[in-house]
């Protein structure tokens, strides 16, 4: 028993002596660097882009900050600030919204709101997405801001945020007017963030639809809803001073693309052009789910704790981008310290697996604590002795 006693309290002067300190966090990122994959792709457009929408990454890239008007693509951030008012519960599908002298007042493609006019949120949604309505754009800002001018700032605050830095909005529907300008990488950038509301996608793969109870017809002004395997939305354009513009969504697979061209002459040629850009996607990349490997360990041993070990975690989640042809060339590398030091804190980050293709990494995912980990301290090492001799041990 004595033997015993002096044996632990060797250990605990041992552990004591070893100064606490937390481990090194590794970098999470889960992105590699956002190189342009360059490619003769052949557009007519003068500005265009390609982008992977899960990582952000541009895979194509033509004047793709040169600053332009984008006509009724501007609704795109329109609709971002729409979808986000609804789900902060600040305006809801059903509302019926009246329609003031501003929005009747617009010209263009619209639904020919009168002032007085009432239509809910919904329908004007459908509006503003499938005919692309200058008039039920206007009544959506005012419904969510009071007056166009203050959702017209907001737009440029959001725009703001997003690091559109090409980006200055004069209205919220896109008719031409000095100083309303944006490019095809800030277009892109707003298109991803309204593809979070996944709803958005209920009214951009509508085709034909009717409102007023049937009165009034909606035909989807993106004729790639009938011609482009994939394709999901999402915004087109045209005015005499922007041209035919587009952002084009599509989905195959794990891999999600949006596609913008500004510019062009024609409708056939932005048509043309949106699909020679998302078949280059398409044919070139593919998306990669993270699998974790099997020499992960479950646990990392730890020093100078109340406890031995600590479980690590490790959640596979998110999609890497690859090059087509190049998967069998995917490995993962486990870069995790033998040990770490107390204190531990739950969820503290103790190392990662790094996924490469060759020479290129293509992402990271992090290795956390499960649990916490207390230092070893004098109070809490006698109650274990204590315990241990009331015990018998």
């Amino acid at each position: 028993m004595v033997k015993r006693i002096i044996c632990l309290l060797l250990s605990l002067a041992v552990v004591c002596s070893c100064g606490a300190a937390a481990c090194a966090e590794e970098d999470g990122a889960a992105v590699s660097s956002n190189e342009a994959y360059e490619d003769e792709v052949g557009l007519c457009a003068p500005s265009a882009l390609l982008m992977d929408s899960s990582t952000g990454k541009t895979l194509y890239e033509k004047n793709a900050h040169e600053r332009r008007p984008c006509a009724s693509i501007t609704k795109v951030m329109t609709l971002c600030l729409v979808f986000e008012a609804i789900d902060e519960g600040k305006l809801s599908y059903s509302d019926v919204v009246t329609t003031s002298p501003m929005a009747a007042a617009q010209g263009g493609s619209d639904i020919w709101l009168v002032e007085g006019e009432q239509m809910t949120v919904d329908d004007l949604l459908k509006a503003v997405v499938v005919v692309s309505a200058n008039d039920a754009a206007v009544a959506l800002a005012e419904a969510v801001c009071g007056t166009e001018d203050a959702f017209v700032a907001r737009m440029n605050e959001k725009a703001k945020a997003l690091g559109m830095n090409d980006t200055e909005f004069k209205n919220c529907n896109g008719l031409d007017e000095d100083g309303h300008l944006t490019s095809a990488c800030d277009v892109a950038l707003m298109s991803r963030e309204l593809m979070k509301h996944e709803r958005v996608f209920d009214y951009t793969s509508i085709w034909l639809d009717y409102i007023r109870d049937g009165a009034t017809q909606l035909v989807n002004t993106n004729r790639l809803l009938k011609s482009y395997d994939g394709i999901t939305g999402l915004k087109t354009g045209t005015t005499s001073l922007a041209g035919a513009c587009i952002s084009a969504t599509a989905q195959r697979g794990d891999l999600s693309l949006i596609a913008v061209v500004l510019g062009d002459k024609t409708t056939d040629e932005r048509f043309s052009d949106a699909a020679r850009l998302l078949d280059y996607g398409f044919g070139a990349f593919c998306a990669a789910a993270p699998q974790l490997p099997e020499e992960l360990p479950r646990s990392v041993a730890v020093e100078g704790g109340m406890k031995g070990e600590v479980g690590a975690v490790c959640v596979p989640e998110g999609k890497f981008l690859m090059k087509n042809g190049t998967q069998d060339q995917l490995r993962c590398e486990v870069q995790l310290p033998e040990t770490v030091k107390a204190p531990v804190k739950e969820g503290q980050i103790l190392g990662s697996v790094v996924y490469k293709c060759g020479s290129e990494t293509l992402g990271t995912l992090p290795v956390t604590a499960a649990e916490g980990v207390e230092p070893v301290n004098f109070r809490d090492t006698f109650m274990l002795l204590l315990g241990a001799l009331l015990h018998g041990v």
